[in-house]
């Protein structure tokens, strides 16, 4: 008799073999696979509601806004100059500027010619004859306008307009308001009317207007 066998019992619950018999629960392995999916479907919600925080605290909620803006795009309008309060400050006109014609070359009568001209485009004439010894027979350009300095930005750039290649200076020590246009070895003639009409009307009118934008 076996060492296992328990006394008195024998037959067929005779136990043999020197190793105890080992009980042992089959694996459920539905609750098991139920588990892991179970778990891999948690993990997943857990990372698409961490990709919602960050795409939310990223700048991912201005594509909304972006596509907003670019939708409204084509229906604002640029405010004038005026109503953002920086409006330009209108130059003076022509028959408000008086100017002085100095004829810095050989050729005669360039001066008074030139004079009358401008008279006819609005200008105020003043004196009208040959360049001083400073400038006579030493301007190889067009010419050279000449004004105080508080020409700079206003009188002086409406005279350009006639003569558009014309040199500009200014003397800080030079009192009055009149604007010299002292003719120079390269002139030929002034600026053409239209062109010349066009370029003071720009002056006067320096504001841009409203304009719709059609695209960003």
């Amino acid at each position: 008799m076996s060492m296992l066998t328990p006394p008195g019992m024998g037959g067929k619950y005779k136990i043999t073999g020197d190793k105890y018999p080992r009980m042992r629960q089959r694996r459920r392995r539905g609750k098991l696979v139920a588990a892991v999916v179970a778990s891999v479907a948690a993990l997943a919600v857990a990372a698409w509601g961490t990709l919602q925080l960050i795409d939310v605290f990223t700048g991912g909620g201005n594509k909304a806004s972006a596509a907003g803006t670019k939708a409204d795009c084509g229906s604002r309008v640029s405010p004038s100059a005026a109503a953002t309060g920086a409006r330009a400050a209108a130059a003076p006109k022509p028959g408000q500027i008086t100017v002085n014609v100095y004829n810095a070359t050989t050729r005669s009568g360039l001066a008074k010619a030139t004079a009358d001209e401008l008279k006819k485009r609005g200008f105020k004439i003043g004196d009208v004859g040959n360049a001083s010894k400073e400038y006579d027979k030493k301007i190889k350009g067009t010419g050279v306008l000449l004004g105080p300095a508080s020409s700079l930005n206003s009188s002086l750039p409406v005279l350009a307009t006639q003569l558009s290649t014309a040199e500009r200076r200014t003397d800080a020590a030079r009192k009055g308001a009149d604007i010299d246009l002292i003719i120079g070895d390269g002139f030929k003639t002034l600026t053409a009317e239209p062109a010349a009409d066009k370029a003071v009307a720009a002056l006067q009118n320096p504001n841009p207007t409203p304009t719709s934008k059609k695209a960003c």
